[in-house]
């Protein structure tokens, strides 16, 4: 590991402990035993972290729904496979998962810009899943809004609640998860 992804790695759980604002470049330097000059030696900015943090999640997002939308599969395959490239990056990096939900509005110029441009596609493109979705019946006609909200909810936040649990199985999480959300709670009568 470089000397570089050292202080990323270091900087992800101090942003996800305490917030981006509350992390200063002195606070990573004494985290890391460091003096705080030398870690300009390989950042220029606290800003710079976050950028590559937030962007680096934001094209895996949207390498993912590239692939996702370029398979021809039916709708509920397709939410599936959404359902499970949020569920893999909840798992194996929640601490980004954590810092883009929470911190991606200290972005600043191009960085914020570029981020808000990919993220607005990714939930556009899910946007298109769903109302194809209901439009070929393969989905109750129901608010397009509501499901997009409420699928993005669960998926955003699950780093919450799976850093409590971390014992819990990526794939039982994947497939209890999709079912919930897919499928709803109750039983059918």
């Amino acid at each position: 590991m470089t000397r570089r992804q050292e202080i990323i790695k270091s900087a992800k759980t101090l942003f996800r402990e305490r917030g981006y604002k509350s992390v200063s470049m002195r606070d990573l330097a004494k985290a890391m035993d460091f003096k705080a000059a030398s870690l300009y030696n390989h950042i220029s900015s606290k800003e710079e972290i976050l950028a590559e943090i937030a962007m680096d999640v934001a094209h895996y997002f949207t390498r993912e729904m590239e692939l996702v939308r370029s398979i021809d599969i039916n709708t509920r395959t397709r939410l599936e496979a959404v359902i499970s490239h949020h569920i893999d990056l909840t798992v194996t990096n929640p601490e980004a998962i954590a810092i883009v939900n929470n911190d991606w509005m200290h972005l600043e110029g191009n960085n914020f810009e570029e981020f808000l441009k990919l993220r607005n596609a990714y939930e556009q493109d899910l946007r298109d899943i769903i109302n194809k979705g209901v439009e070929s019946g393969e989905l109750k006609s129901k608010n397009t809004e509501v499901i997009l909200f409420s699928t993005l909810s669960t998926l955003r936040t699950l780093h919450l609640w799976y850093r409590k649990r971390s014992g819990v199985n990526g794939q039982q999480l994947k497939n209890d998860i999709t079912e919930i959300l897919l499928n709803g709670i109750l039983t059918k009568a």
